[in-house]
């Protein structure tokens, strides 16, 4: 099995939207950076565990527990004119863009914030608390998981 932290602004897809699903599970469309599409297309698997991290809010940081449900496919955002997503030079004969369906896991008692997270040393090693780091999808080890998994389901520090 494998672990990832999947970042979505809350305004535009929130945990609260995965949980209120039919059937509690949505293609994680509109991913448009090569390096997670990588992630997506290579390395997801279906039964992954992932860390659901709501970006762009006060404070950011993991709010949920969400599943890879399904096997890598094409995304058809990209292949839809109406969409924020479509790309004229992706073709679905040979497609650029790929998506996996989430679904809903666990709760967490509480969120764990990106400032929690920067002061677990557990966590120094950590992709998304790298400098510079930007991307949507990283993956995190199996220690990384369970440690936020653990401060999400205890009181607060």
């Amino acid at each position: 099995m494998n672990y990832w932290l999947m970042k979505s602004e809350p305004d535009a897809f929130s945990f609260e939207d995965l949980k209120s699903r039919p059937k509690q599970k949505e293609p994680w469309d509109g991913v448009r950076n090569y390096q997670a599409r990588n992630f997506m297309r290579d390395e997801m698997k279906v039964g992954d565990a992932i860390l659901f991290y709501h970006s762009n809010t006060k404070p950011p940081g993991v709010v949920g527990i969400a599943e890879v449900v399904s096997e890598p496919y094409p995304d058809p955002t990209a292949f839809d004119k109406k969409s924020k997503y479509y790309d004229a030079k992706s073709d679905p004969e040979s497609p650029r863009w790929i998506l996996v369906d989430v679904g809903y896991k666990a709760d967490l008692k509480r969120s764990v914030s990106l400032d929690e997270m920067k002061s677990m040393p557990e966590l120094e090693n950590m992709r998304v608390l790298q400098r510079g780091n930007r991307l949507s999808i990283t993956p995190v080890s199996k220690e990384e998981f369970q440690a936020i998994k653990k401060a999400g389901n205890s009181k607060r520090a």
